[in-house]
């Protein structure tokens, strides 16, 4: 049936185009001949239909003249009718060269063949136009018109206009553009007027019967949306935006991809440049394994690692349902070859024989507990993951000829208060110490929360709220650095491309963000009023939290890179033969599930560490005195891992 009604609409719309093909003929030979064609011409005239419509019926199909939807009409399909009249009017004269002597088309003269393709284009070209004028226009709207405010008049908010006005359905008018730019104050697109800034929008909404403001630049910044939401929020109005590229497939944003303001949009930070063709340069061609592939730092590097196009991509992570999950989101992805491997990053036989198979030129170690009190519950899971599984993949990176291996650390492994944080801390000098012997170049990045990572507040409060409250909080002076996932993967490849080896690469976080500040934001996103509709309650600092993180360590001596948004730490070294010593006894530790032990232990090999969960009594104060300059480490780097 749909096959049908289209071949059909199809027929209609060739037989309106062949009828004014005939009357463009028609009236081109009476405008010639000032309304009396002579008898003369007549021969000619109809030969010129004899002619001229089949050559039209022809063009009209090879270039689809019939199938563009009317009330959809573009510059496009006039472009078309345009190419079609010229094929048309060439044919004809060739016709006219052949059959001239034979046919009596000698006597069609030029001016007639001009003035046919001026009516032609007027009738084809004017039928359509005043079919999209009627569907757009509001006097034939179905619905009642909903008024939207534009903000951003460039070309992806020149977009939403246009599919405003094109889909009826949708019940929209828009009442006005608003655009920062001075310069086009006043002015018009397609009829709708620029009133001037946003800085105007809270008058504007007093003024006028507003119902939305639709934001049409993806890549708005911080402080604009801040300002939208706010005013919004005051005036008791919806408020939508159209997403990033970054999180778009589709490069052509429109008015089915947007989405009511987040969290990310307010609290994220303004777009970071990268070096994209460094990047690539990185990773194009390349064998590139990720650990925890399927969690959220992972997935994302997943996804932004195939964006530069590698020879292989491996995911690997001990979860069956991430792994699968995105296995799926990558399935569509042809250019590479993407390889799924269930695997413990513990299990040395294993990865060795992973390794062994693949051979990846850079790997990106995201396989972590981060949970912090659940680590505080089971430190020894934790630090087996998170010591010994990094251990094994970066002595197996260092003996199958890794290019680079990059970690991926925490700014709570400075001056940890938790197992979690010790334990990476551990693992970034095992990497950085590690770095000396081999010729794979070690690579740490370290940076604080990502908004809606698994086991982040975003998602907890999200779903607090949907219950109607209350909202947790720790401590309503507890304060936290955050970045979106993207934009921390993005600097992690941008890391990773810089380093060398040896380097502690930390991202800029920015201004640090009191949670309770986050949740109130949340709150009123929701349409909800604080303590009105959602309470927030507070519940304590839990076990192994501080009330704010810290980046680097006094003694690290931070400083500038090339990139603004990454910074340098200096490598603090350890007696390799010590190291060895200490990170047995820790991995043995682990093994026997003595917490008590295992805990004094972490404090031997990282001396700033203070649990606040145990009593850490009897320590070896000297332990400082084996952090030191030396870099010489054992031949055999192998048995470390094992």
């Amino acid at each position: 049936m749909i096959r049908l009604r289209s071949n059909w609409r199809n027929l209609s719309v060739l037989t309106w185009d062949l009828a004014c093909v005939g009357l463009a003929i028609l009236l081109a030979n009476f405008t010639r001949f000032d309304g009396v064609i002579p008898v003369q011409y007549i021969v000619p005239l109809k030969h010129q239909l004899m002619f001229g419509l089949p050559v039209y019926l022809v063009t009209f199909l090879v270039f689809g003249v019939n199938k563009g939807i009317w009330r959809y009409s573009s510059v496009g399909d006039l472009w078309r009718i345009l190419k079609a009249i010229a094929i048309s009017n060439g044919l004809t004269v060739l016709a006219m060269f052949i059959f001239k002597h034979t046919a009596g088309l000698e006597l069609l003269s030029r001016s007639v063949l001009f003035l046919t393709s001026v009516y032609l284009l007027m009738f084809m070209g004017g039928s359509r136009l005043i079919a999209r004028l009627v569907s757009e226009h509001r006097w034939f709207r179905i619905h009642p018109a909903r008024n939207v405010v534009i903000y951003g008049a460039g070309r992806d908010g020149q977009r939403l206009l246009r599919e405003i006005r094109q889909r009826r359905q949708l019940g929209m008018e828009v009442l006005c553009f608003l655009d920062d730019n001075p310069g086009l104050k006043n002015r018009l697109i397609n009829g709708v007027q620029i009133r001037g800034s946003l800085e105007i929008l809270q008058q504007l909404l007093e003024e006028q019967i507003v119902d939305e403001v639709l934001v049409g630049i993806p890549h708005l910044k911080k402080d604009r949306f801040r300002r939208i939401v706010e005013i919004c929020e005051g005036a008791g109005i919806l408020c939508r935006t159209l997403p990033s590229l970054a999180e778009s497939t589709n490069k052509k944003l429109g008015i089915s991809q947007l989405r009511p303001i987040s969290v990310e949009d307010l609290l994220g930070r303004d777009a970071v440049v990268l070096d994209t063709q460094l990047i690539d340069s990185f990773i194009h061609n390349k064998t590139v394994l990720v650990t925890g592939a399927g969690g959220s730092i992972g997935s994302e590097l997943c996804r932004q690692v195939l964006m530069c196009k590698p020879k292989q991509l491996i995911l690997l992570d001990q979860c069956e349902f991430h792994l699968y999950q995105i296995e799926k989101q990558l399935a569509n992805h042809q250019a590479s070859q993407i390889v799924g491997k269930l695997g413990d990053v513990k299990d040395a036989q294993s990865m060795e024989q992973l390794f062994a198979c693949y051979r990846p030129h850079v790997v990106f170690h995201a396989a972590a507990y981060k949970h912090v009190p659940m680590l505080e519950d089971n430190p020894a899971e934790g630090v087996l993951n998170n010591v010994l599984g990094t251990q094994v993949i970066s002595v197996l990176a260092s003996r199958f000829g890794a290019e680079k291996f990059v970690l991926v650390s925490t700014d709570k492994a400075v001056n940890p208060v938790s197992v979690m944080g010790a334990s990476k801390r551990v693992a970034e000098i095992y990497c950085q110490n590690l770095d000396s012997q081999s010729s794979t170049a070690f690579i740490t990045t370290r940076f604080g929360n990502v908004l809606g990572s698994t086991g982040s507040v975003v998602p907890l409060f999200q779903e607090q709220i949907a219950n109607g409250g209350p909202v947790t909080v720790t401590h309503p002076n507890v304060v936290r650095f955050f970045m979106t996932i993207s934009e921390a993967v993005g600097l992690i490849l941008q890391a990773g491309a810089m380093g060398s080896g040896g380097e502690i690469f930390v991202l800029d976080m920015g201004e640090p963000l009191r949670i309770k500040h986050l949740a109130e934001q949340m709150i009123r996103l929701s349409g909800f009023e604080i303590d009105r509709d959602v309470e927030i309650q507070y519940t304590g600092l839990r076990a192994g939290e501080k009330l704010f993180e810290e980046l680097f360590h006094e003694h690290e001596g931070l400083r500038g890179t090339e990139h603004s948004k990454l910074l340098l730490a200096d490598a603090r070294k350890v007696e390799p033969e010590w190291l060895k010593q200490q990170l047995t006894v820790l991995i043995q530790k682990s093994r026997e599930s003595d917490a008590q032990a295992l805990m004094k232990q972490l404090q031997v090999i990282v001396p700033e560490y203070h649990s606040v969960n145990y009593h850490l009594t009897g320590m070896v104060k000297t332990s400082h005195q084996h952090y030191s300059n030396i870099v010489s480490f054992p031949q055999d780097i192998a048995e470390h891992g094992t």
